[in-house]
């Protein structure tokens, strides 16, 4: 079993509704993936906390809002990790990698498919849309 603190992530989109993604070193597999900004909670700190923490520091992006889109368990075989995925709102900055990620850009939806399909992307990216398309009205 893993022991893992949970971690919150972020979708961010802009006026005609692309991702922002971060391009992000990923050690266990060896290279860097397209993903939605997200981080580790530290000691005590609220999912909404580390949202607006870690969309600053990959970013260098705020939001007027985060809303909740839900949580998901991405390993849940070995691990009780939990992922708090917010939609920002009212994003406010101009998006540069900072901190730990190479790149910062936005794609289409399809964009987002085709990295995927090729394994360039993450569970959590795609959950995060998955969940935004269950809640249409977010967008309206």
């Amino acid at each position: 079993m893993v022991e893992h603190p949970g971690a919150a992530a972020i979708l961010v989109l802009d006026g005609e509704g692309r991702v922002l993604l971060v391009r992000q070193p990923r050690t266990a597999i060896g290279r860097e993936l397209w993903e939605i900004p997200a981080g580790k909670l530290e000691p005590g700190e609220p999912p909404e906390e580390a949202a607006r923490r870690e969309l600053r520091e990959e970013t260098g992006l705020s939001a007027e809002a985060l809303v909740p889109l839900g949580a998901i368990y991405p390993t849940p075989g070995y691990s009780g990790e939990v992922i708090h995925l917010f939609l920002a709102q009212g994003v406010a900055g101009e998006p540069r990698a900072a901190s730990e990620v190479s790149a910062v850009r936005f794609f289409t939806r399809g964009e987002v498919a085709a990295l995927a399909r090729a394994g360039e992307g993450d569970g959590k990216t795609l959950a995060a849309l998955a969940l935004l398309d269950l809640k249409p009205d977010l967008l309206a």
